[in-house]
């Protein structure tokens, strides 16, 4: 059976890409910003921009996140399209309803009625169960309404800013570091742990991270992890070949096996990683230095405590222009960098943060501010959340899970009073 959404609804749409209409409690939720399928080879070719495209497989499923703020019932449209007609099973909490799509465009079809028993985010799966041509069905948007949906119904609403990348993405979250201004930083200390289970592919556990340039773990591939470690060209890119030779970050040194270059796409800058296989719930130990040159240059030097030798390493070192000294801005963060992995939650624990001034006085880092980025402060995704336990900082994200974290709240650890002896050693090897 077909429904025509209201003029004023597809007006909206249109225009916005999404609509709250608060008389009627209704809502237009994009399916290419809030949809993951579990066919992961071809999904880049059937979750897109315009929702599920090219759908030939009765094996893949699709599943369409919102989060809902009030109990209450839900009435569901979708609008599809299909080249010779399909039988569809949607299911929302754990109740499935069957419609049929007609051969032909885009129309809107009556999914049936939901009552939503608790608030937090459910899931609009999507199943074919027969086809008569090539393709089960276009998706484009779903409609929502009923008692269950209001103005604070959260969900990706509309690719201003290519929003529908980011948000498939997840929320980054992020912990700041707060350190008076007065402070010239020179060193840098921090221990992180990938909690076993939470190194999901996509993941960028950063862990030193300062104004201009950041330094963690990834999670590349099945078969391959890297060690990070980047710095900012001071001049205002995001293609490294338009950089003038002035501004260039320069390498000065780098570490064994280690791999450097440029990179762009988000801001331009110098770039080296070690392809390394850390291992989920083991410790890792980074330190940073920033020492100052003449002429406003400052020398960025990553290093990377190898557990197998115990030894520390240098990743690279790259000379910054245009800099006037110190580390700033310190922080860490959690990011996801591949769309298809944003429905899978991360976690990450950070402890025994340190500084070091460049009159070598050393300080502990007690404090930490905890904030999130345009997708979060947007609502868009709510499945963000900082905390302090057992004093260690932790950041978690993806996966929509119901609990998150008010973004600017601070957390307190405890003081630990040990800064691991090879970072004396290792500093006087560099003095």
């Amino acid at each position: 059976m077909t429904t025509q959404v209201p003029k004023l609804i597809a007006s909206l749409v249109l225009l916005l890409g999404f609509t709250v209409n608060l008389a009627t409690a209704q809502i237009i939720l994009p399916v290419g910003g809030n949809t993951f399928t579990n066919a992961s080879e071809s999904e880049s070719l059937q979750v897109t921009n315009n929702g599920i495209e090219n759908w030939v497989s009765a094996s893949d499923t699709f599943t369409t996140y919102l989060r809902i703020n009030r109990k209450g019932g839900l009435k569901l449209s979708v609008e599809a399209s299909s080249d010779k007609g399909s039988i569809l099973q949607v299911l929302i909490c754990g109740q499935s309803k069957i419609i049929s799509i007609e051969a032909g465009g885009l129309k809107w079809y009556d999914a049936g009625s939901w009552t939503i028993k608790d608030t937090g985010y459910i899931k609009i799966v999507i199943k074919g169960l027969g086809k008569t041509g090539r393709y089960f069905a276009a998706i484009k948007n779903y409609s929502i309404a009923g008692s269950a949906v209001n103005d604070q119904t959260s969900f990706v609403k509309n690719n201003d800013g290519n929003f529908y990348y980011w948000g498939r993405r997840g929320p980054s979250v992020h912990l700041n570091y707060p350190v008076d201004d007065s402070t010239r930083v020179e060193w840098f200390y921090n221990e992180l742990t990938v909690p076993v289970g939470e190194d999901k592919l996509g993941s960028y556990f950063m862990a030193n991270g300062f104004g201009d340039g950041y330094f963690g773990i990834q999670v590349n591939s099945s078969t391959e992890r890297r060690i990070l470690f980047s710095v900012w060209s001071p001049y205002q890119t995001d293609d490294p070949k338009t950089i003038p030779d002035s501004l260039r970050i320069r390498l000065l040194q780098k570490g064994e096996a280690v791999q450097t270059g440029e990179f762009g796409n988000e801001g331009s800058g110098g770039q080296s990683f070690l392809r390394y296989n850390w291992v989920a719930g083991h410790t890792y130990q980074f330190l940073i230095r920033a020492k100052s040159l003449l002429q406003q240059h400052t020398v960025y030097s990553a290093y990377f405590y190898f557990p197998e030798i115990k030894k520390w390493q240098l990743i690279a070192s790259f000379d910054r222009p245009k800099s006037p000294g110190g580390l700033r801005h310190l922080h860490s963060f959690l990011e996801n960098f591949i769309p298809q992995t944003g429905n899978q939650s991360r976690l990450v624990f950070f402890g025994n943060q340190w500084i070091c001034d460049d009159k070598g006085r050393w300080t502990e880092l007690l404090k930490a501010r905890f904030t999130a980025d345009n997708t979060a402060r947007a609502g868009y995704r709510m499945d963000y959340s900082g905390a302090v336990n057992n004093d260690i900082f932790q950041l978690r994200n993806c996966g929509f899970f119901n609990d998150f974290t008010p973004i600017n709240q601070i957390f307190t650890r405890s003081a630990h009073g040990s800064l691991p002896e090879s970072v004396y050693l290792l500093i006087k090897e560099n003095q």
